[in-house]
């Protein structure tokens, strides 16, 4: 099994997010869920929602991605749709972006500072599939008038890696940030943004604190204003066939809407059977799971299906990138700097040794 990356991440930025209170539950028995064309269904969600959430589902998986590209392409997505705000990309280089997207010319070395100098140290958002959507973006507005330009936000929070010499001067993932951003440049302005994060920063309840409340995404944009963001949680952990068996007959992708349905009524733990890592007050990294049952649909609005989880595919280092002895130089100091041993390279290493050698092709679920 593929372990998702925010289980091995040190220094990840594991927020989650608190649901709405004593939601009353429903004496009606739960029918069974029932499949929607999935872009339609995002669409319609911003014709009533200034804030979709939706999860990318396990990093770097290619059907998310694809998903994600078929959104954006749809003739109505920039009728509707102002920013999209990725965790992809580090928010001190939002003026570069800006200028990326706006079709202005930027030296390729500035531009891959937004995916490369992340407050992760590792390799999640050097795969090729990030740079492909912003570039994909970068087309988008390229044929659009400019009032109807699209947005990138970086919601990674700022750090400079230059002045980061020891553990000590790293800055660390401060939970208030991406909520802020997307009150400034988005709910402040008037606009809609389609929000792209790992899941586990979505959650209306947090499940490393037992589903108490806490500070993530979601939680804090609806203080204010209790339903104000359709979230979507993208199914590529689990099969939902084992949770509703109709499912193994719905189109890849579908979309779902959980509220009354089997899906619905099933406890998160369902879709996430994992322990989350988080360091003790000791520097510690411990294993903690809830033990309190909690609805799916109290969790999110809804279910990205892209198929059964051995269908799903990955996308990997490119061959190129990994030729890149800088590049190489880099990514292992960082992961070195933060597991504090040279073994914490070990696999990064490994996985560009394999990328030379064999070329980029995608890999499968539990590779």
């Amino acid at each position: 099994m593929r372990v998702p990356w925010c289980h091995l991440a040190l220094g990840c930025w594991i927020t989650f997010v608190p649901c709405h209170a004593g939601v009353a539950q429903s004496s009606a028995p739960a029918r069974d869920a029932t499949p929607l064309e999935p872009v339609t269904a995002v669409l319609d969600a911003f014709r009533t929602h200034r804030l979709v959430a939706l999860d990318e589902g396990d990093h770097n998986n290619l059907q998310g991605y694809a998903f994600r590209m078929a959104l954006i392409d749809h003739p109505e997505f920039a009728g509707l749709v102002n920013d999209i705000v990725v965790e992809a990309g580090n928010s001190l280089y939002q003026d570069v972006m800006d200028k990326f997207v706006a079709g202005e010319d930027v030296p390729y070395d500035a531009l891959r500072r937004i995916w490369q100098d992340t407050t992760q140290p590792n390799d999640v958002w050097d795969k090729p599939i990030y740079e492909a959507f912003y570039r994909a973006v970068r087309a988008l507005n390229s044929g659009l008038p400019k009032e109807r330009r699209l947005r990138v936000l970086l919601g990674d929070p700022p750090v400079d890696w230059a002045a980061v010499h020891t553990i000590s001067d790293f800055p660390g993932r401060p939970d208030g940030f991406p909520p802020e951003l997307i009150r400034r440049e988005v709910l402040a302005r008037g606009r809609r943004a389609l929000i792209v994060y790992g899941g586990m920063h979505l959650q209306r309840h947090e499940y490393a604190t037992n589903y108490e409340p806490a500070h993530g995404i979601v939680e804090v944009l609806e203080r204010d204003a209790p339903g104000a963001v359709f979230s979507i949680w993208t199914s590529t952990l689990t099969d939902l066939q084992q949770a509703q068996p109709s499912v193994s007959s719905w189109p890849k992708p579908s979309l779902t809407i959980l509220r009354g349905t089997v899906l619905g009524a099933k406890d998160f733990a369902v879709y996430y059977p994992f322990a989350i890592y988080v360091k003790d007050k000791d520097g510690k990294f411990a294993a903690i799971k809830a033990t309190r049952p909690l609805r799916m649909e109290d969790q999110f609005d809804a279910i990205l299906y892209v198929g059964p989880k051995s269908s799903i595919t990955y996308s990997s280092l490119s061959p190129e990138l990994c030729r890149d002895q800088a590049y190489i130089r880099m990514r292992t100091a960082r992961l070195e700097l933060f597991s504090g041993s040279p073994q914490g390279s070990a696999a990064f290493k490994k996985e560009c040794e394999d990328a030379v050698a064999h070329g980029w092709s995608p890999r499968t679920a539990g590779k």
